[in-house]
């Protein structure tokens, strides 16, 4: 079973950047998608960023032209770099497949939290 290990997250101000890592075990990893998510109290888990197999990309209309998401094949890391950080951003964030359900299985997240 595939496991992530998210780290990277901390307290920024407004208009910061911050890059988050992913370690993800797995045999496969070149040819696996991942997705970035946030989750904050109360609400689902949403992807906010999606690397495919080939390495194209697709981001959520709140994170496009500020988060740019990327991998290294060899380390079998993934990243999220966050500019232009906003409170609006706080959120733990994790990383998976994409399509994972709420039930499948998760790290830990990395908690990231911007103040004005």
């Amino acid at each position: 079973q595939m496991r992530f290990e998210e780290s990277g997250g901390m307290l920024m101000r407004s208009g910061g950047s911050l890059t988050l890592s992913c370690r993800a075990s797995s045999s496969f990893f070149s040819i696996f998608a991942f997705s970035w998510y946030r989750q904050v109290p109360g609400k689902q888990r949403d992807p906010v960023a999606t690397i495919y197999r080939g390495d194209t990309t697709k981001y959520s209309e709140a994170v496009k032209g500020r988060f740019t998401i990327s991998r290294d094949h060899a380390k079998n890391m993934v990243y999220l770099q966050m500019n232009d950080l906003k409170p609006e951003d706080t959120a733990v964030y994790f990383c998976n497949r994409p399509n994972t359900p709420d039930d499948g299985n998760w790290g830990r997240g990395t908690r990231v939290t911007v103040f004005p």
